[in-house]
């Protein structure tokens, strides 16, 4: 069965994309930690991070580098964080996170964002992705 992750790349589930290339998608969290906070997966469906092939783990960490390049240019912060953790969506998934303090990286706190809000940062970091 089709994870969530899954529906949202085949487009069965809306989101707020803020790139794509072949291999690999990165959206928007709808529940975040910081404004900006931004899920890079795979389009293969793998559960475990270090169950990916090689090369597309490499690839995944390349394209959220780009990602978060992009993050950066758009989202005022201190630095981008990266989390790998995936208990929650069976998915390989890559939490990019615009961090101002410690609290958020540490999915405690979250931010409320409307859908306007949502659309403009997602075109933002779009348009900032090379």
């Amino acid at each position: 069965m089709a994870t969530l992750f899954t529906k949202i790349i085949k487009g069965e589930i809306p989101s707020y994309k803020v790139a794509e290339t072949e291999e690999f998608f990165a959206f928007l969290d709808i529940n975040p930690n910081s404004k900006g906070h931004t899920l890079c997966i795979p389009k293969l469906e793998v559960d475990k991070i270090f169950d990916l092939d090689e090369a597309t783990y490499t690839g995944l960490m390349q394209f959220s580098r780009r990602v978060a390049l992009a993050i950066e240019k758009t989202v005022p912060c201190e630095r981008v964080g990266m989390s790998v953790i995936g208990l929650e969506v069976p998915h390989v998934h890559v939490h990019l996170i615009p961090l101002h303090n410690m609290e958020d990286a540490r999915f405690t706190r979250k931010v409320k964002l409307n859908p306007d809000e949502f659309s403009a940062l997602a075109k933002s970091i779009a348009a900032n992705f090379k």
